[in-house]
C-alpha cells in the first residue's frame, strides 16, 4: 500500500481527542474538498507491505491507532490492514469521507464518518447508504464552513434521524469562529458535540506528522 506517513501524536479530533494515538496516513483521495488540510497526501508516499506498516505501528507501543488519509478506504489494502490491527488487539479508528462503501470495514474498528457539507464543494459525493451501516460505536462528523453549512447539517440530522448518534460539529480552521458555532449550537439545542482540531492548537496549523 502507499503510505504518506506513520507517526505518534495526540489524537486531535473525535470523542477520542486528547489520547495518545499512532496515525497511519495513507496516500490518495478521491475528493478535493475546498478546505482540505492534507492535500500533500494526494500523490507520492512510500510503498510499504502490510508487514512493514504493522511493524512501524508496533514500534510506537500505543494501543490506539487511526487509519486516515487522504481517503484511506480508496486503497483496497486498507481493509486488510484494519483487520490485521484489530486481530492484534489494537483499538482502531478509521477517518473516512464516507464517499466509499464502508461495509467491508472490520466491525471491530470505529468509523469517524465525515459527512461533506456544501461548503466543502463535495457534498454530491456523500454515500448516504453508509449511514445504514453504522454501528453503535461509530461517529459522524460535519466540518462546517459557515451558517449555510450549519443549517444544512441540522437538516440532515433531523431528516435522516441521526440525533441518537455521536455527532461532531467541527469549524473549518481559519474560516468559522469556534465561538460563533458554539453559540449557534447552544441556541438551537443541537444534538452534537463541538470539536476543534486539538493538534493545530498545540503544534500549529501547518505542522505535519503531528
Amino acid at each position: 500500500m502507499r503510505v504518506t506517513e506513520i507517526f505518534h501524536s495526540i489524537q486531535g479530533e473525535s470523542t477520542h481527542a486528547g489520547r495518545p494515538c499512532t496515525f497511519v496516513r495513507l496516500t490518495g483521495c478521491n475528493l478535493r474538498c475546498r478546505w482540505c488540510d492534507s492535500a500533500y497526501t494526494f500523490a507520492g508516499g512510500e510503498k510499504l507491505s502490510l508487514d512493514d506498516v504493522v511493524a512501524r505501528v508496533e514500534a510506537y507501543g500505543c494501543n490506539l491507532v487511526e487509519i486516515t488519509g487522504g481517503e484511506p478506504l480508496a486503497q483496497q489494502e486498507a481493509f486488510a490492514l484494519i483487520a490485521r490491527l484489530c486481530d492484534a488487539g489494537y483499538e482502531v479508528l478509521i477517518e473516512t469521507s464516507g464517499s466509499i462503501d464502508t461495509a467491508p470495514v472490520d466491525g471491530r474498528a470505529k468509523l469517524i464518518l465525515d459527512i461533506k457539507c456544501p461548503g466543502s464543494g463535495e457534498a454530491a459525493k456523500n454515500r448516504w447508504e453508509n449511514l445504514e451501516q453504522l454501528r453503535a460505536h461509530d461517529e459522524l462528523k460535519f466540518v462546517i464552513a459557515d451558517r449555510a453549512d450549519y443549517d444544512w447539517a441540522r437538516r440532515v440530522i433531523a431528516e435522516r434521524g441521526l440525533a441518537s448518534r455521536t455527532i461532531l460539529f467541527s469549524p473549518v480552521w481559519g474560516e468559522l469562529d469556534m465561538k460563533a458555532l458554539a453559540e449557534w449550537m447552544l441556541a438551537d439545542r443541537v444534538p452534537a458535540r463541538l470539536q476543534t482540531q486539538l493538534h493545530k492548537h498545540i503544534w500549529g496549523a501547518e505542522a505535519r506528522g503531528v
